[in-house]
């Protein structure tokens, strides 16, 4: 199918994308449009005017700052996956880069837009759940700082206003307590994830477990952040009982939607699943069988 029809304007900078949009209450942000592009194909989305935010060069930058990775939202999935800078800083991220759909969405879709897009099934907003992120906007009422957890809403919807742009997202940097994994579950590689997990942990110099947060992967109408984590996994050591009664108590509050890919008890399932596994490479428990990857 086409589009339907729209205007088309380049952004000279951050304040003149911001102006064009806030002028028209139709107008809407395209950077990478690897999210937006199909949408108006299918003409779920109809825009009177597109502002074209790519040329903007100051929210390209990716810096590891006093423990802070600073992502600039027009950084492509492709520099994520492969940046030693945030392989350092949080491995987590680069590892989920890499199963962001197939190379070539990868070299053409932008960090912030897959923040704004905030589907559910994408792996990117479970990252920034996980890790305890802070999604950075700029309007023409200023800058505001919004925690992922307040960020994320229900069904692609977020908590940016019209004419608010996504500019940043600033995530924790790892350190030696930190601990990660990472699991998902699709019929092919780049296809969208039946089920998924981030998980970002830390420990302390005795191995007991401080901290446990996991984003889930299409677990529910939008962005989901597991629940009853740490009141079985915090301050003891980490075995595997432990985490099967972790993920058992998390799965009981899932509420997956019934779609293509399965019922919604074959996709809690996977979503549990996913989730163990995670836990178990975060707290290497997994063996050589279960790698980082998806599966």
């Amino acid at each position: 199918m086409k589009p339907p029809p729209f205007e088309y304007a380049v952004a000279e900078s951050l304040e003149h994308a911001i102006g064009l949009v806030e002028t028209d209450e139709d107008a809407k942000f395209i950077a990478g449009g690897q999210s937006l592009i199909p949408l108006l194909s299918l003409r779920f989305a109809s825009p009177t005017l597109l502002v074209d935010i790519s040329r903007i060069a100051e929210l390209r930058t990716v810096q590891n700052l006093d423990g802070t990775l600073t992502i600039g939202a027009l950084t492509r999935h492709a520099d994520i996956e492969h940046s030693p800078v945030v392989r350092d800083a949080v491995p987590l991220l680069s590892s989920a880069a890499s199963w962001v759909a197939h190379p070539q969405i990868r070299n053409r879709g932008t960090f912030g837009g897959a923040i704004a897009h905030a589907d559910s099934a994408a792996e990117f907003p479970a990252v920034l759940l996980a890790t305890g992120a802070t999604v950075v906007t700029l309007s023409r009422d200023g800058e505001r700082r919004i925690a992922g957890v307040d960020f994320f809403g229900s069904h692609f919807q977020t908590a940016l206003k019209h004419g608010e742009l996504v500019v940043a997202v600033e995530v924790p940097a790892a350190n030696d307590l930190t601990r990660w994994g990472f699991s998902e579950f699709a019929r092919r590689t780049g296809d969208y994830a039946i089920g998924g997990a981030a998980v970002s942990a830390t420990v302390d110099v005795q191995g007991r477990c401080t901290s446990v947060r996991a984003g889930l992967i299409a677990a529910g109408p939008g962005p989901t952040l597991a629940e009853g984590l740490e009141a079985e996994l915090v301050g003891r050591h980490v075995d595997e009982p432990a985490v099967q009664t972790a993920v058992a108590l998390a799965a009981k509050l899932l509420a997956p939607e019934a779609n293509v890919h399965g019922s919604k008890e074959y996709r809690r399932a996977v979503v549990a699943e996913s989730l163990r596994r995670a836990l178990l490479q975060a707290f290497d428990l997994a063996g050589a069988d279960i790698e980082r990857r998806s599966a």
